[in-house]
């Protein structure tokens, strides 16, 4: 595998002070910053056999609500709108759309069945979906710090909830390298549209980003209109042979500025504008579904044929998988629901549904499923109790980052489980809790790399995407 963070990296700001202060640098002197800096720089690559060679992440933005969803709770109808009991809330810290207010229980109001051989339990919203179970390993205790949206996706994306780290793809573009020279390692892919139009939070590139890891790493996100990267298309009379020619001029020019200052960016610049340029046959082919039998665009759902929709990059993502891009990264909006929330839900899973089915057959049925892992999270999960004007079919949820509910597949996953238990008000966690540094861990893991040694000094520290606090691998969940 190729990886080309350089040791010169690391001492871009001290090289780049001495050389236009006029000092320079002797012969004996530099290599010893250099010899410094390769002790400094963490050594990617594989520490173990992986399992996974590449993920798909399905990113709900929003929070779905694990209560209507995945966590099947029977009792809780006989406690329709009893107040929460302060044994089980515990005086836990609430969003300031609960301080003050009763926290009145509210079961859901869809039927949950058991799906598959496994007999695992999934809400009556998810038909397509319930056709996957026994590949499906549910997860009940995922948990998170943050109890607002903004810090929530910026921890579950790169491991911290303060902006300014890299991003998990961006991770394993510098820790794992490229499977392929055409496309890029990390491709990012938000929904264009979406059911649910309330409470519809922004997202910002630094979710994707590559904070202090060289920009090379960073995510490259797909645009609904237009050309599917930014300038893909060459200008008005520019063609391909002349394109090549003015890379070919400019390469030489950048790498003399390179050799003159030093300056690890400019490589990258270098790398990236050859990209580009491979970019503008393969992403055209990657894109144009015209190929695809007409029994595949039909398994997606009939908005495969809409630019931007939930369906159509979840098959984008099939394809890429197929191509070897390493980390594709889809955000599905529109989840957070405070208010009209049976409605709400309705909508969003209708975008998802057969959609997500879709990708998992489709993906097992190309052998692929096997080396891909596939995860299914939002930012959080939803509280037991309502919001609003509460009825038994008319109800909110708030932001509850104590427990929740997501699914992993594929990649060395077992599938047909629940792990975890809550507790009887889906609550607290009863047994077996995985924080989100804990699925990290154990999403490097199943790629073949340890956690703790993937890792780059920053700031007198050594960063690492699962942070310094205690983290685990969840082996328990690992075939």
């Amino acid at each position: 595998m190729n990886y080309e963070l350089n040791p010169l990296d690391l001492l871009q700001s001290r090289r780049q002070f001495l050389l236009s202060t006029g000092m320079g640098l002797g012969t004996a002197a530099f290599a010893s910053l250099v010899e410094g800096a390769q002790k400094a720089v963490a050594q990617p690559g594989l520490h173990h056999k992986a399992k996974a060679k590449r993920v798909i992440f399905l990113f709900m933005a929003g929070a779905p609500s694990q209560v209507d969803l995945f966590d099947y709770k029977p009792d809780l109808h006989k406690l329709f709108k009893k107040e929460l009991p302060k044994s089980v809330s515990k005086g836990q810290r609430v969003t300031a759309m609960t301080r003050g207010r009763q926290q009145l229980v509210t079961p859901t109001m869809f039927k949950f069945h058991q799906r598959g051989k496994s007999g695992v339990w999934m809400s009556e919203l998810l038909p397509h979906l319930a056709e996957a179970a026994d590949d499906l390993c549910f997860i009940h205790t995922f948990n998170t710090n943050a109890i607002n949206h903004d810090p929530g996706k910026t921890s579950f994306c790169t491991g911290a909830e303060v902006p300014g780290k890299p991003s998990m793809g961006a991770w394993l573009s510098y820790g794992l390298g490229s499977m392929n020279k055409d496309l890029p390692d990390f491709v990012v892919i938000p929904s264009a549209f979406w059911r649910g139009k309330v409470n519809v939070q922004a997202l910002y590139a630094r979710l994707w980003g590559s904070g202090f890891l060289p920009s090379k790493f960073q995510g490259t996100s797909f645009q609904t209109t237009g050309d599917p990267v930014l300038f893909l298309s060459n200008p008005n009379g520019i063609d391909a042979p002349v394109r090549r020619r003015m890379l070919d001029s400019l390469a030489k020019l950048n790498n003399k500025h390179h050799q003159e200052i030093g300056d690890p960016e400019i490589r990258t610049t270098i790398a990236q504008q050859e990209m580009a340029f491979r970019m503008q046959s393969s992403i055209p082919e990657l894109t144009d579904l015209k190929d695809e039998p007409k029994e595949i665009l039909e398994m997606y759902g009939p908005e495969v044929h809409k630019p931007g929709s939930y369906a159509r990059n979840c098959l984008l993502a099939r394809r890429m998988a197929e191509r070897d891009v390493r980390f594709v990264q889809l955000f599905h909006r529109g989840w957070d629901h405070h208010s009209r929330l049976p409605d709400n839900l309705r909508g969003q899973c209708q975008d998802v549904d057969q959609p997500t089915a879709a990708l998992m057959k489709d993906l097992k049925n190309r052998d692929l499923l096997k080396d891909t892992l596939v995860v299914f999270c939002g930012e959080f999960g939803r509280t037991v109790y309502g919001q609003g004007n509460i009825t038994r079919e008319n109800y909110g949820r708030d932001h509850h980052p104590r427990c929740f509910s997501g699914w992993l597949a594929g990649g060395g996953i077992k599938g047909g489980i629940h792990y975890g238990k809550t507790d009887d008000f889906c609550y607290n966690i009863a047994e077996d809790p995985v924080h989100v540094r804990d699925l990290h861990a154990t999403m490097l893991h199943l790629l073949g790399v340890d956690h703790k040694k993937l890792s780059v000094k920053f700031q007198g520290l050594d960063q690492r995407l699962t942070g310094v606090e205690d983290s685990r691998v969840v082996r328990e969940i690992l075939a």
